[in-house]
C-alpha cells in the first residue's frame, strides 16, 4: 500500500495538492488539500476493470468556478440553517446568507474553501493522509477558534472517514463529506438505476425552502422506503409532494435510529456496491436533482442526476430544533464522528 502526492494546481498563489491512497485490490482514493476533496475513487467492476466512481475536476479552477461541493468536507455545520442564524447561550450569531435568505455549508468559505495542512502516515495494512484546520473565532460567523482534523484511511476492504474537532468556545459542529457517487464507472450513465438500502422508518419533511419542518415522516407506503433495496428512479418519476418539491428526486434527511445497520449502494449493471457504515443519527440522500450549469463533468455535460450523495451527519438545522439531537460543541470538548465505505462486487 502506497501514498503519491502530486501537484494539482494553484491558488491565489498557494500549491494545491493531490495525494493518492491505493491498496492491493484495485482501489484508490485520490484527495486534495483543498477541502479535503476526494476527487477521484477508483474501484474495479464485477470483471476486474477500475474505474473513477465519484464525480470530479481535473483542474482547481473548476472546483473553486463550478463545484457543488463535488468530494468536499462541508462545516463547521452541514446543510442549511434558517435564516442564517442562531442563538447560543442567549448570545445571537449571524452567519453568512449564500443559500437566499439562509446559510448552507459553511459559509463562503467554510471547511470546503480552505486549504488544510496534511500529515501521511503509511503502513503494511492501511495508508491515511490527516487533514488539519485552524478555524479563528468569528469565522463565516460562527463562535470560537476550532481546530478540525479529518482522517482519511485506506486498507484493504474499506475507506474509513473520521472527524475530530475542539473550539475554546461553545459552538455548533455537523460535519459531513459531499461525495458523489456514481458506480456506473467515468460518468458512463446516470444514477437512476442505482439502488440504495437505507435502514430508516423516518424522514424530515421538507418546506419550500429545502429547510426541516421539524415533523418526522413515516418512509412506509412511499417513495422514501428504502428498508429494502429500491431504485433511485422511484423518486425521480414520484409524484409525491415531498420528491417533487425538491426538483424530482431526494434531497431528504434520514433518521438512523440503529447505527448498526448499514446503508447500502449497488449498481447491478456494473457489479459494484459500496456498504456505508456510521455513527450518525442521520444521512441526506440526494440525487443531484440541482445539478446543472455550462460546465462538464469528466467530458459529461452537467445534468440532474449524474451522482447521488450519502451525507452522514447529525440532522440539519437542528439548532432550531429541541427535538433534534443536540450539535451543540461544549468548550474544549472533543467532537467526534465516523463514516466507513466498504467496497464489495455483487454476483
Amino acid at each position: 500500500m502506497k501514498i503519491d502526492q502530486t501537484l494539482f494546481g494553484t491558488l491565489d498563489g498557494n500549491e494545491v495538492h493531490a495525494y493518492t491512497l491505493t491498496n492491493n485490490k484495485g482501489v484508490s482514493v485520490t484527495c486534495l488539500d483543498y477541502g479535503c476533496v476526494i476527487q477521484k475513487l477508483i474501484m474495479p467492476n464485477r470483471e476486474g476493470k477500475g474505474e473513477n466512481i465519484v464525480l470530479g475536476f481535473d483542474h482547481i479552477d473548476d472546483y473553486v468556478e463550478h463545484s457543488p461541493y463535488f468530494g468536499a468536507i462541508v462545516g463547521p455545520v452541514a446543510g442549511r440553517i434558517k435564516a442564517g442564524e442562531f442563538e447560543l447561550n442567549g448570545k445571537p450569531y449571524h452567519l453568512a446568507k449564500n443559500d437566499g435568505e439562509n446559510h448552507i455549508h459553511g459559509g463562503i468559505k467554510g471547511f470546503s474553501h480552505v486549504i488544510w495542512r496534511v500529515e501521511l502516515t503509511e503502513g503494511e495494512d492501511e495508508v491515511s493522509v490527516r487533514f488539519l484546520h485552524y478555524a479563528s473565532d468569528g469565522e463565516d460567523g460562527y463562535p470560537g477558534n476550532v481546530r478540525m482534523s479529518v482522517t482519511y484511511t485506506l486498507t484493504e476492504e474499506e475507506l474509513s472517514l473520521s472527524y475530530e474537532g475542539t473550539s475554546d468556545k461553545d459552538t455548533i459542529l455537523n460535519v459531513t463529506n459531499h461525495t458523489y457517487f456514481n458506480l456506473s464507472g467515468d460518468v458512463s450513465r446516470d444514477v437512476l438505476d442505482h439502488t440504495v438500502q437505507i435502514p430508516s422508518d423516518s424522514f424530515l419533511e421538507l418546506n419550500e425552502e429545502s429547510l426541516p419542518t421539524g415533523h418526522f415522516l413515516q418512509v412506509e407506503g412511499t417513495p422514501f422506503d428504502f428498508r429494502q433495496s429500491r431504485k433511485l428512479k422511484d423518486g425521480a418519476l414520484s409524484d409525491h409532494p415531498q420528491t417533487v418539491l425538491v426538483g424530482n428526486g431526494y434531497d431528504h434527511p434520514f433518521f438512523l435510529k440503529d447505527q448498526h445497520k448499514p446503508i447500502i449502494l449497488s449498481d447491478e449493471e456494473s457489479g459494484r456496491q459500496i456498504t456505508v457504515s456510521t455513527d450518525q443519527v442521520g444521512v441526506v440522500l440526494y440525487t443531484s436533482n440541482q445539478l446543472k450549469g455550462n460546465f462538464e463533468i469528466q467530458g459529461v455535460k452537467a445534468r440532474p442526476y449524474l451522482g447521488v450523495c450519502l451525507e452522514t451527519q447529525g440532522l440539519p438545522d437542528a439548532i432550531h430544533h429541541s427535538d433534534f439531537p443536540s450539535i451543540v460543541v461544549k468548550e474544549n470538548e472533543l467532537y467526534q464522528a465516523k463514516t466507513t465505505y466498504k467496497f464489495t462486487s455483487l454476483i
